[in-house]
């Protein structure tokens, strides 16, 4: 049995993102338990974490036993280095992956991998030119949840589907009596902040891998919290959207919604639910967990009382979807398949072509909005 090493550049390792989840609850347990089998051999990360505070560099590489630099040139042009993973701010990603991939390094990438579709093409022609491989962060289909419920939708128990809704969102504090729990950057155009940028790139992939491909889209939005305060205590002007409603028309026929706000109360099972409605039953997944209703057990439903409640439970109606294994984190299901797809050529479902696809949902929608109009979605390719 041979054991490859494949080093890791982590770019942006600061950000909570990358280090909590890619490092933590990914590349380090992978390193920690002898590498990622390939067939007879291992595959053993080992992250170089990149990024511009040394201090946190530092205390975040002794905590997980790895190598840390602030010289991005000098760890570029290491070859004991083939991978460049980028999670730094949505602002600088297409500079940083530009360098990777002229320093022929292979590129995975947090969402969204470009601020726009043709600066993601170029991105991916230079990719393709230099003979790199390549991968986008898909993470939120790895939920157990979710993954319930992708399940439930290939197996056809639903029968036909015929709408689809998908809900997320809480409310965030503005900072005058209470913190703001995201960051600044997230309310500002001139950091790539804005709702549907930030949080649209997962709906696409969610929706299109469960239920198929879009073929149009209509959005409103609005900044319901135009004032916030910054971290440093200052006052600044919102200039994105933090509310957004979204009507989906499938190459089904399925006709969807998605309703995310950062301006939201939550009363509903979880932070995120997703909904598919069939001819033959339904089904509901949250983060974790998922419940079905056929017809047999739905309720004939034939007219509402004004003058009393019914005192109906709808959720009596809902069977809870079992386990199917053990938990993995969502975030390590994707650097599994991205070490593969690298070390031995495996095939690599979320690549930048789907992190571009992304990217064209979140434009779509933006225009929508700007013209007024439903915007029709080219066919993945």
């Amino acid at each position: 049995m041979a054991t490859h090493t494949i080093g890791i550049v982590v770019n942006g390792a600061t950000g909570r993102i990358a280090s909590t989840q890619h490092l933590a609850n990914a590349l380090a347990p992978i390193r920690d338990e002898g590498g990622l089998s390939a067939g007879a051999d291992r595959i053993v990360p080992r992250p170089m974490l990149a990024g511009r505070n040394a201090e946190k560099l530092a205390e975040i590489g002794k905590r997980h036993n790895v190598e840390w630099a602030t010289d991005l040139d000098a760890v570029l042009s290491d070859p004991a280095f083939p991978v460049f993973f980028d999670a730094a701010a949505t602002q600088q990603r297409e500079a940083s992956l530009t360098r990777a991939i002229a320093a022929g390094k292979h590129i995975y990438s947090e969402k969204p991998v470009a601020l726009s579709a043709e600066r993601g093409f170029e991105l991916l022609r230079a990719a393709q030119a230099r003979g790199v491989k390549h991968g986008a962060v898909e993470d939120k289909l790895g939920l157990p949840g979710l993954q319930k419920l992708a399940r439930v939708a290939a197996s056809g128990a639903l029968g036909r589907v015929v709408n689809f809704r998908l809900e997320f969102g809480w409310w965030v504090f503005d900072g005058t009596e209470v913190p703001c729990q995201r960051p600044s950057w997230n309310y500002r155009r001139s950091g790539g902040g804005g709702l549907i940028l930030d949080m649209y790139p997962h709906w696409r992939y969610v929706i299109e891998n469960t239920l198929g491909p879009m073929r149009r889209v209509s959005t409103a939005m609005s900044t319901a919290t135009p004032e916030r305060i910054d971290e440093a205590g200052a006052r600044y002007s919102v200039d994105v959207e933090d509310n957004a409603a979204t009507l989906i028309e499938l190459q089904s026929g399925a006709i969807g919604t998605i309703l995310s706000s950062w301006a939201t109360r939550v009363r509903r099972d979880d932070l995120v639910t997703f909904q598919i409605d069939g001819t033959q039953g339904s089904a509901l997944a949250g983060l974790h967990k998922c419940w079905t209703s056929t017809n047999a057990k739905t309720p004939r439903t034939a007219h509402f009382n004004i003058a009393s409640d019914l005192n109906i439970d709808y959720r009596a109606h809902w069977d809870e979807v079992a386990e199917a294994g053990p938990f993995k984190n969502p975030y390590r299901i994707g650097w599994e398949n991205f070490l593969r797809h690298v070390a031995t050529g495996a095939p690599m479902q979320a690549d930048l072509a789907a992190g571009i696809r992304d990217v064209q949902f979140a434009e779509a929608c933006y225009r929508s909005m700007k013209e007024a109009r439903w915007i029709d979605l080219a066919p993945h390719s």
